[in-house]
């Protein structure tokens, strides 16, 4: 039986870093305190005026080819998760394969908000174990929000951090590799927080311009308690597939949106925090791109064992969410 395994990782974020002291004095309030014992959330790094997402995707994903032993030629395929996209189209996909020179690669976008990577996961991992001609897939995921804040909203914009994260999925027939994945929607929250002005719905004119419509907007609150009740609900529902329980994960790897939600869960699983590897602390929020860079903070760190089971847990805007189990395939 053919499993996507795991083979190279890659992180990458821009030069500028930004300490939550920027935001204290920008908003003329202690927001450090906040955001270090609420969110864990120390400093994250903002794109120059002249980058884009792919520019930060083009090295984190050379770097996951080059851990995983692979030329860009060896590539058969190129997903690319992000809702900061270089264009509305075509896809950044497009852009990243010939930065790359992957010229044998297939390539397509996924936008499901920040659920986006374990998706696109996912999807490359059911290619693999279908398609014998699949043999090494290129996911990642960008994140360039810094281009969407809205410098108004303070609490918005103090969270938010660009940064992509890459990893190289390739065809393996050992134990290693995919396990079993799932995912979960609830539509009605589609209009709750989004980038909501350049689409069909909302075309961009001067008067959204104005009203800052193109720009990041949490328009409602969705329920504190919404990733709090669905992770451990997501990660019981995988667990109870491959027959483990939840003491048996080597490391968990959640979105990185709120330290509190993923200690809520780990408590409720009955595990300890420091079974979860975060890098909110240095990176901040950066959306679909979190959980491949934190896994790659682990690889660097030695956190990570050929055997290891090892657990992803996406959310985001739409409502979307996402959970896939690993066994990883080589050691740190």
């Amino acid at each position: 039986m053919r499993r996507a395994v795991i083979a190279g990782t890659g992180l990458h974020v821009p030069e500028r870093v930004v300490a939550n002291q920027y935001f204290s004095e920008l908003y003329g309030k202690d927001m450090d305190t906040f955001l270090r014992t609420e969110r864990n959330i120390y400093t994250r790094h903002y794109m120059a005026e002249n980058e884009a997402t792919s520019d930060l995707l083009v090295p984190a994903c050379q770097q996951a080819l080059s851990s995983a032993g692979l030329l860009a030629t060896d590539v058969d395929l190129i997903i690319i998760s992000t809702d900061t996209p270089d264009y509305l189209s075509p896809s950044t996909a497009s852009v990243v394969q010939y930065r790359l020179g992957a010229s044998r690669a297939g390539t397509f976008d996924v936008n499901s908000a920040c659920a986006g990577f374990v998706t696109a996961v996912d999807i490359a991992s059911h290619y693999i174990s279908a398609d014998e001609r699949y043999r090494a897939i290129l996911v990642a995921g960008g994140y360039g929000m810094s281009k969407f804040i809205n410098w108004d909203d303070y609490k918005v914009a103090s969270l938010f951090a660009d940064g992509a994260g890459a990893v190289v999925l390739k065809a393996g027939t050992g134990p290693e590799g995919f396990l079993t994945s799932t995912l979960y929607a609830d539509g009605q929250y589609h209009d709750y927080m989004g980038i909501y002005a350049g689409g069909t719905a909302k075309p961009i004119t001067h008067s959204r311009m104005e009203n800052k419509e193109h720009l990041l907007c949490f328009a409602k609150k969705i329920p504190i308690e919404t990733n709090a009740t669905h992770w451990p609900r997501l990660a019981e529902l995988i667990l109870e597939r491959i027959g483990k329980r939840a003491q048996d994960v080597a490391c968990y790897f959640f979105t990185q949106i709120n330290i509190q939600s993923i200690h809520a869960t780990l408590d409720s699983l009955g595990v300890p925090h420091e079974k979860s590897h975060n890098v909110m602390d240095r990176y901040g929020y950066t959306g679909s791109a979190c959980i491949p860079m934190a896994m790659h903070d682990a690889v660097l760190k030695h956190k990570l064992k050929k055997g290891d089971l090892i657990l992803t847990i996406g959310s985001g805007g739409g409502l979307a969410m996402a959970a896939a189990a690993f066994i990883w395939g080589y050691d740190t």
